[in-house]
């Protein structure tokens, strides 16, 4: 899934290319990094650390060689870095904590440099690396803007650091039925496709079930909730973040629960009698990637017993037609609102 041309990533690197930047000796910290041909031109194996929580991305730096280290380890570890590279993520409050994060992670005399495209708020991400931190300089190029700190001697603004650092906390919503954080997908609220979705679940589930594209877990919280005899459910989902607060939301059901940290895209192992799924259909890059819902829909099908039915969710405009009638023997829609449509696919053989 990640993206063949990747303007934010090659921005990133142009003050090093054009001299404006030399590349430090000492360690490199990428947050939020991404797989591409700049890391090696600048970067070698032993030297540069990775932090990625979306699994296709985390797969694709680990398949070239980089080392990926998880939120947890790296707020475990004393290591500083000389330099630390940000991709900072469109949600504001996700993308402030992450400046402060990388505050917190930057050696004394190190800098940071982030860059971001001018459409996923790149003016607002040096605005604020701005006011934490101070600013060194400035390129744009490629519809992007990269920008970075002078060299840091402790004279941030450690108030506004630790305010910051709060922002993308879990934190209760929805009457506190549900704990989630800013920049997971439909962070504080009930997604309209995913409560149409539930609208049309029978309560007749039974057996064992998966969730596609899981999220923090609502769709798997009301197929508990609704299907008493849902014996055990897998929650698929490439975002760590959104794993994580899934687990936490789940936590108390006595049905079976597994969560995996998957590419759905990948394809996944097990039997299953029934899946639900919100595909995405775009990665967090921004790309849009209508083929991921495509592949949600064959592994579906790969993976459900005969008779076995997916329910899935889709902006009403998405061409999934094709795919499935293909993989399913029968196929029809069950709802459709506010550009929203549920489709119902069973598997050909016995039910």
């Amino acid at each position: 899934m990640p993206a063949p041309y990747d303007a934010p990533l090659e921005t990133l690197f142009l003050p090093f290319s054009a001299s404006n930047l030399r590349w430090p000796q000492g360690k490199v910290l990428f947050l939020r990094a991404r797989d591409g041909w700049p890391l090696g031109e600048h970067a070698t194996t032993s030297q540069l650390v990775c932090a990625q929580s979306f699994r296709p991305f985390a797969e694709a730096l680990e398949r070239s060689g980089w080392e990926v280290r998880s939120e947890q380890v790296l707020e475990e570890s004393s290591e500083r870095y000389a330099l630390v590279l940000v991709l900072p993520p469109r949600q504001r409050d996700e993308a402030r904590a992450l400046f402060a994060r990388a505050l917190d992670l930057v050696a004394p005399g190190g800098q940071i440099v982030a860059c971001q495209s001018n459409n996923e708020g790149a003016r607002s991400g040096e605005s604020d690396l701005q006011q934490l931190a101070g600013l060194g300089g400035k390129l744009t190029k490629n519809h992007c803007r990269t920008y970075w700190t002078a060299p840091l001697d402790g004279s941030h603004d450690d108030a506004l650091r630790k305010r910051w650092a709060a922002l993308d906390a879990e934190r209760p919503i929805l009457e506190g039925r549900f704990h989630s954080r800013p920049g997971v997908f439909a962070w504080d609220r009930i997604d309209p496709a995913s409560a149409l979705l539930v609208e049309q679940l029978p309560t007749t589930l039974a057996g064992r079930g998966a969730d596609l594209g899981a999220g923090w877990g609502y769709l798997s919280a009301e197929v508990l909730a609704r299907c008493p005899q849902v014996t055990a459910l897998d929650l698929y989902e490439a975002e760590a973040r959104a794993l994580a607060l899934a687990r936490r939301n789940l936590a108390g059901s006595t049905a079976q629960l597994g969560f995996r940290w998957q590419d759905v895209t990948a394809g996944i192992d097990g039997r299953y009698d029934f899946i639900v799924s919100n595909p995405p259909f775009h990665t967090p890059a921004r790309e849009d990637r209508p083929d991921i819902g495509r592949r949600f829909i064959a592994v579906a099908a790969e993976a459900l017993r005969p008779g076995g039915q997916l329910f899935m969710v889709a902006n009403r405009h998405l061409p999934y037609e094709q795919i499935l009638n293909e993989s399913f023997g029968k196929v029809h829609v069950a709802a459709e609102r506010d550009g929203f449509k549920v489709i119902v696919g069973t598997r050909g053989g016995r039910a």
